[in-house]
């Protein structure tokens, strides 16, 4: 054989193929042992968690735990990646005082030097089951984290109270579980309930995938509201609050929240639950979450909700866009983001249809079910839209990309979050659904809809609850069933392209356009008030945070971007005087006509600046105007189904 010699280039130095000599430095460090991937093979053994959350006043979750079927090989996981957030927010550094025994007899553990989420034990053959002991440091002010414990309220996740075995699928591990709350408290779960003695309360044997799917509110002072009375499958309405007179409920509140179950049968034909159960806390001490589930929602507002409904509507879609996700997320799920247990890494590439179009779908349910009246539903939308129109991160980074951002950054803070983009998936995704939909409709002549894809993609196998998972591939040939057209280009192309126009030609093909006035409309007014912020993103590009008058944030380029204002600054005087609302509204409205710059002084740390805005635009709102020579497609997308 003719002996060949080949030249390899690197950085454009041409090396021989002779072997070449080893860098000076350190070499690299051999891996740990591999963890067991999972199977999909029953677990010999079973998981046995008691949970005590009775400790309101430190907020320590104290857990006992025992699990049989252990063998020398056996690895303990704790849950990293967790399904909703679609990233690794798995609270370890909040475990402590682990003690693991067998019969008495302390077993050692180490913790893999490569993945913190692990635990080897060091165990004998002679071992085949292990109690475990430990705490749950759940946070103690909002420096430590989201406050989950109040004297009133829990929120209780079960994947940070849970040690479960490598090498096996979730659904495969089966679990018992009980739980400890103070004496006088109830509780709402999509758990089923086996026994209650005393103040403990003893679940249904389930497996860990259920288990985790399946967080508990408890508290207080709590109510239970029959969302589909006379229905074959039970949804409720489970109401956790800091005080009881926030319980009530009125009737036609009720009947918007029982519409929400209607509208959405009506959309998507079918469910996928043995029952569903909203757990809404009414509280402004444990966190206000929003958290799909398959068979439950976690759901957080104001403590003033109901009291105070006609004030409250920013946000009314919350419950609408969970609900959602019980077929959009749970039931279908994409297939890069379902995993057969929580340690495994999540792929996000499809969250724009995950999470946009039910984004999508909780605004509309929300019309149609009466949540918010249809102009509420529009202004709504002029201010996505509007968000959209000024985002100078559209420049420099598509949509798709936006998919990694639950990973790259797990909701911290940002300085230019317009700049960076920060998980655009779900409004600018929901925009692009607003137009397929209108599209479907415009070249249909109105036959067909988005919500006959939604009837065919997500509707199918009803009363399962056996996930179905999708690709980019499936949701083209599902639209291209429901209406042929160029999907796979026209979706690309909006998730792939950077420095076009943002996406409203949906709003256009709806029959309306944005505009822009001097008077924020009463649902822009309300979210404000109720935020207590002070909104002028759209004339000089800030938002201010009303109770101690601090930027919260500045739109990159905007004429305050320009004069070097920075998040974070305090407001201190407008032309002259001590800073108001108000007189910053004023300042900006009559530079119009004076076209003199508007003098801000600011402090930032212990440093005083004074800026010279340049602005003349006015105050600037955005709106939904009715173009009266198209269709009301978009009326007809928010009216309520017969």
């Amino acid at each position: 054989m003719k002996r060949t010699v080949v030249a390899i280039a690197i950085c454009g130095v041409v090396h021989s193929g002779a072997p070449l000599a080893a860098s000076p430095g350190p070499g690299s460090v051999a891996p740990a042992m591999a963890i067991a991937a999972p199977k999909d093979r029953p677990y010999p053994g079973e998981i046995r968690v008691a949970v005590d959350a009775s400790d309101l006043d430190r907020r320590i979750v104290h857990i006992h735990e025992s699990l049989s079927g252990i063998t020398p090989a056996t690895v303990l996981l704790y849950p990293k990646w967790l399904p909703g957030s679609h990233a690794p927010e798995g609270p370890i550094d909040r475990l402590a005082g682990m003690n693991i025994t067998a019969h008495g007899v302390p077993i050692s553990w180490h913790r893999d030097p490569v993945d913190v989420y692990a635990f080897r034990l060091d165990a004998s053959a002679g071992v085949k089951s292990i109690d475990i002991d430990f705490d749950y440091l759940s946070p103690t002010s909002p420096k430590v984290g989201a406050l989950e414990v109040s004297r009133d309220l829990i929120v209780l996740e079960w994947n940070a109270v849970v040690l479960y075995p490598a090498g096996y699928f979730a659904r495969q591990i089966p679990v018992q579980v009980s739980l400890t709350l103070p004496g006088d408290w109830k509780s709402g779960s999509a758990l089923e309930v086996m026994s209650t003695a005393g103040a403990r309360t003893q679940f249904k044997p389930t497996t860990l995938e259920t288990l985790i799917d399946s967080p508990v509110y408890a508290g207080r002072y709590t109510a239970r509201l029959d969302l589909d009375p006379g229905g074959t499958t039970p949804v409720y309405l489970n109401l956790f609050a800091d005080r009881p007179q926030l319980l009530a409920v009125k009737r036609d509140q009720l009947e918007a929240h029982r519409n929400l179950v209607k509208q959405a049968y009506k959309l998507f034909g079918s469910h996928h639950y043995a029952h569903y159960d909203f757990l809404y806390s009414l509280s402004d001490q444990v966190e206000q979450n929003g958290n799909e589930h398959h068979q439950s929602s976690e759901d957080g507002s104001d403590p003033d909700a109901f009291t105070e409904w006609d004030k409250t509507a920013a946000g009314r879609d919350l419950l609408a866009h969970e609900f959602t996700h019980s077929w959009n997320g749970k039931f279908r799920r994409p297939a890069d983001l379902w995993t057969p247990n929580y340690n495994v890494p999540m792929q996000n590439s499809l969250l724009w249809v995950y999470e946009g179009q039910t984004q999508y779908w909780g605004e509309v349910l929300a019309a149609r079910s009466g949540l918010w009246a249809k102009q509420q539903a529009l202004d709504q939308l002029a201010l996505t839209a509007a968000s959209y129109e000024r985002q100078a991160g559209r420049r420099w980074r598509p949509l798709q990309d936006t998919t990694n951002d639950a990973i790259i950054n797990p909701r911290r803070p940002m300085s230019w979050r317009t700049w960076q983009r920060y998980e655009d998936y779900y409004s600018e995704g929901q925009l692009i659904w607003l137009d397929a939909d209108t599209l479907i409709r415009e070249k249909s002549q109105g036959t067909r809809s988005l919500d006959d894809f939604a009837r065919a993609f997500f509707g199918i196998n009803d009363g399962s609850v056996t996930t179905v998972t999708y690709t980019f591939e499936d949701v083209v040939k599902a639209l291209n069933t429901i209406m042929p057209y160029e999907w796979a280009a026209f979706l690309r192309e909006r998730l792939d392209s950077v420095a076009k126009p943002a996406p409203l030609d949906g709003l256009q093909r709806g029959g309306y356009k944005l505009v822009y006035t001097d008077t924020p409309s009463d649902f822009l007014k309300q979210r404000d008030a109720q935020r207590k912020r002070l909104n002028l993103l759209f004339s000089i590009g800030i938002e201010i945070d009303e109770k101690d008058s601090t930027v919260r944030s500045v739109l990159w380029d905007s004429p305050a971007f320009k004069a070097n204002i920075t998040e974070g600054s305090q407001l201190l005087a407008i032309n002259g005087t001590a800073y108001s609302g108000e007189l910053l509204k004023e300042a900006v409205q009559s530079a119009k006509e004076t076209k003199a710059p508007i003098e801000l002084i600011t402090k930032t740390g212990e440093r005083y600046r004074v800026f010279n805005l340049d602005y003349q635009g006015g105050l600037r709102y955005p709106r939904l105007e009715r173009v009266a020579s198209t269709p009301d497609r978009l009326g007809d997308i928010l009216a309520a189904r017969k």
